[in-house]
């Protein structure tokens, strides 16, 4: 019967099948397996995890029944709770400790024959793996994906397996929020023996035009089977539809018992379109093993056309054109989520950012999780893909320096074998502001690591973000990348190109501005610490290393053929709140501050005035934007400083009605206060920013944005009266009923007149109920201990955020009603539908 359905419906439908007969009967483990017809499931599902040790836990029979049932990926530190005992570098959660997960599942004894491997996208950290008792492995580096193979130590019909998994990350590991626990996806993959090899195939496409384009392809078949296997690959390419466009078989191969192959093919293209950031078309390539007539396994891998280059005159160049790099560095962790991966929290941060003008992701300082350069490739966003933040010399006690020697060129390797079929990726980094720039050895570590990205992609340039540019040029660590990357450093820009006339460069990291959405501080000044834990969002405010966005936005422009720049950072991330460091006996005052302030977007996903910055520098869009907000009582007849950032030609600027002047685009710099790096005098005139002094009066502030003398753009702000009700406005109000898909809902404290109260910090309450439950809440607030896990929050600068999550089928309604003392209560309706409905959407 088995062979009549390999013959008919091929092994990964009929793989389908085994597995749900594999399913126990009602009250028995399960892996709750549901997909048929894929080489690759889900394996999230019940899982139960225990913080502490648990001696014994690696083997099949111990008890975990009073353990906590978890669905992956799942990060235990972000519960909670913060303590100022623990490590302000990493938000002060604990991510340390030791941290047990065993999932337990049947296989049919039809299953037998079939290969089974268990695949992490990520586990942090110190990751060991067992199946049944036996140590399939272990991953020290909480960023690296890994595979092991289950096959030897499986049980099949009524025996129950086990896999367990011991964590153990360790204090002062990191410098940021690193999350623990398995925090991202985990897939049973299952083949045949005779199959696609893991991260098995290698697109490229070497000869690109209008008319047509190469893909070439490389293909690793593996064969374990005892005997030798004679196959004949497929290659095929569909179209975003999924419609075939071409094909091509290889001629019959034989692949050696227990060996692995190599084979060639390239297929041709015509008309292709190209994957751009303003059009990222995507195709998929689905690579088929054949033994005789028969499909033996299907693979399929997604990728895109597109050519880049990198040219001292002409900077980076994508499908031949000129793309400036507005890009952002990004830590991994989602905010009020933790670091436990969500393809939507995911996706809404992309979208956030490129509404700014982002078209390129700094992944700081690590791998990035697969669904970040999936949303990438989808959005239309560059990346420069980075692999560590140190090297030998440590920056932290137990970092990543204490498995380098062992484990760099392993990690390295899969990280490319992983990431290089994404078309976002267009730079390699072999790590950020590494001390082995001070060593005058220090390039030849530079040159094993970049040999590595050479040997496994040959297409993409390498890149590392040097602090010490002086010593990363002395010591010939820049001379061994293809792409020297610098960090604060665009008062140099001039000298390097100078001196190096071959050399491409740009912005590694940049800016380091930081702020507080919605606070404002006079008079206007730089500063490092406020007693209020807050900074100034007049967007003046840098660490002394740093500078405003005005200072690279000057140097960008006096010099178009650096590449451009990577901002720190796009979000604001836990961990790093800097200035707010100095925690301890001498320091309380800076406790509670635990996250950083350095986003251009603020945890919650709420924009800065830093945003619109940005946008009216990377946009064509009209636009134009206002600060401060218009509530300033106490302060009437005081001259409040008012910016506007637009990228029309010129603003006019009313108070309730009267106009208040006309000011043009780049024609009246302004002086804002900096740092001694960048000015002896600390003065800076700067062109991107328009400057009015109003005397205060209460009522309607409005900005009216002109290009060639007609209105393009306008913003007004008003001032507001006293709170009295709760607005909800969720971001999607249809979501899949799969138990991961979110809507953000936005909760905005307003006046009698819908106007946002800039000072409200009302206690709101939400009560969720029907189809979905609340997942996270937050206010984007950077000084204060609130659990992100909880039934309330307290408004921030008249803002906060509830995260509501499906069940998973669980389709229906999902109400959410929100209440505080003294407000009329807010409601939503959100519906959780069927999955291909919402998905569709």
């Amino acid at each position: 019967m088995i062979r009549v359905l390999v013959r008919r419906l091929g092994i990964v439908a009929v793989l389908g099948l085994l597995f749900c007969a594999a399913i126990p009967a009602k009250n028995q483990p399960t892996t709750a397996i549901r997909i048929f017809g894929e080489r690759r499931i889900s394996f999230n599902d019940h899982w139960r995890f225990h913080k502490g040790e648990a001696s014994g836990a690696e083997n099949a029979t111990f008890n975990d029944s009073s353990w906590a049932e978890v669905r992956l990926p799942h990060d235990w530190a972000i519960e909670g709770p913060f303590d100022p005992k623990l490590n302000p570098h990493t938000g002060a959660l604990p991510i340390s400790g030791t941290g047990w997960y065993r999932k337990s599942f049947f296989l049919s004894e039809n299953a037998k024959g079939r290969y089974f491997s268990i695949a992490f996208d990520g586990a942090m950290s110190n990751a060991v793996v067992w199946l049944n008792g036996h140590e399939l492995g272990r991953r020290p580096y909480g960023y690296a994906s890994f595979v092991f193979d289950l096959t030897p130590y499986l049980y099949f019909g009524n025996k129950v397996n086990v896999l367990s998994v011991c964590l153990a990350p360790e204090e002062h590991s990191s410098r940021w929020y690193p999350g623990a626990g398995i925090y991202r996806n985990v897939w049973l993959d299952v083949t045949g023996p005779v199959h696609v090899a893991h991260w098995g195939t290698y697109v490229t496409t070497p000869e690109v035009s209008d008319e047509q384009a190469t893909v070439s392809v490389k293909t690793q078949v593996q064969n374990q089977l005892a005997r030798d296997a004679k196959v004949v690959l497929r290659t095929s390419i569909l179209d975003e539809s999924g419609k075939p466009v071409n094909k091509s078989d290889s001629e019959l191969m034989s692949i050696p018992a227990g060996g692995v192959q190599t084979i060639p093919a390239s297929v041709t293209l015509s008309q292709p379109h190209r994957w751009d950031v303003d059009h990222p078309y995507l195709y998929t390539l689905v690579s088929e093993v054949l033994e005789g007539d028969r499909v033996v396994d299907k693979y399929s891998t997604s990728f895109g056309v597109r050519t880049i280059a990198f040219d001292r005159e002409k900077g980076f160049l994508l499908n031949g054109r000129s793309l400036k790099l507005h890009g952002v560095c990004m830590h991994h962790d989602l905010g009020a989520l933790g670091a436990a991966v969500n393809r939507r929290a995911t996706e809404r941060q992309l979208q956030i950012l490129k509404a700014a003008g982002v078209n390129a992701v700094r992944t700081s300082h690590n791998p990035p999780s697969p669904e970040l350069l999936e949303y990438c490739d989808r959005l239309g966003m560059v990346v420069m893909d980075e692999a560590f933040d140190m090297w030998r010399i440590p920056k932290v006690p137990n970092g990543y320096s204490k498995y380098y020697d062992q484990w760099s060129e392993r990690d390295l390797r899969d990280m490319v074998r992983r990431d290089r079929n994404h078309p976002s990726v267009i730079l390699w980094s072999i790590g950020n502001e590494i001390p082995e720039q001070k060593q005058a050895d220090g390039w030849k570590e530079a040159k094993r690591l970049a040999g590595f990205f050479h040997e496994e992609d040959p297409t993409r340039p390498t890149t590392s973000a040097f602090n010490d540019w002086e010593d990363a040029i002395r010591n010939h660590l820049a001379d061994e990348v293809d792409v020297p990357g610098f960090n604060y450093k665009p008062m140099h820009y001039e000298q390097i190109m100078k001196d190096h006339p071959k050399w491409v460069i740009f912005g590694s990291e940049t800016s380091s501005c930081v702020s507080s959405r919605g606070i404002y501080q006079l008079p206007i000044e730089k500063y490092e610490k406020d007693p209020s834990r807050q900074l100034s969002s007049y967007d003046i405010i840098a660490p002394p290393w740093a500078y405003c966005p005005d200072v690279e936005f000057t140097y960008q422009d006096r010099f178009p053929n650096v590449l451009g720049e990577f901002v720190w950072t796009g979000f604001d991330y836990i961990g790093e709140p800097t200035p707010y460091f100095g925690w301890g006996t001498n320091n309380e005052h800076d406790w509670p501050a635990r996250s950083s302030y350095f986003g251009m977007v603020d945890l919650a996903g709420f924009p800065k005035d830093r945003f619109y910055l940005y946008q009216s520098q990377w946009t064509t869009q009209p636009m134009v934007h206002i600060l401060p907000h218009w509530n300033w009582a106490g302060h009437e007849g005081q001259s409040i400083p008012v910016m506007a950032y637009t990228n029309a030609d010129e603003v006019e600027l009313f108070l309730n009605g009267k106009s208040l002047g006309t000011k043009k685009r780049f024609s009246e710099p302004v002086d804002i206060p900096v740092g001694p790096n960048v000015s002896s005098d600390k003065n800076f005139y700067t062109k991107y920013r328009l400057l009015w002094q109003v005397p205060y009066q209460p009522g309607t502030l409005k900005a009216v944005a002109y290009h060639d003398g007609k209105q393009v753009a306008s913003e007004e702000i008003h001032t507001a009266g006293v709170p009295v009700k709760i607005v909800l406005a969720p971001d999607r109000d249809l979501i899949q009923a799969d138990g991961d898909d979110l809507s953000f809902v936005t909760v905005r404290i307003e006046d009698k007149d819908g106007n946002l109260c800039p000072a409200a910090d009302n206690l709101v309450h939400f009560d969720v109920t029907g189809a979905g439950e609340i997942a996270a809440v937050d206010n984007g607030n950077a000084a204060t201990v609130e659990p992100f896990h909880a039934d309330h929050r307290t408004a921030f600068s008249g803002m906060a955020l509830l995260i509501v999550r499906s069940r998973s089928e669980q389709p229906g309604k999902i109400h959410v009603v929100a209440t505080g003392d003294g407000l009329a209560q807010g409601e939503a309706l959100i519906t959780s539908g069927p999955i291909t409905q919402a998905a569709a959407q």
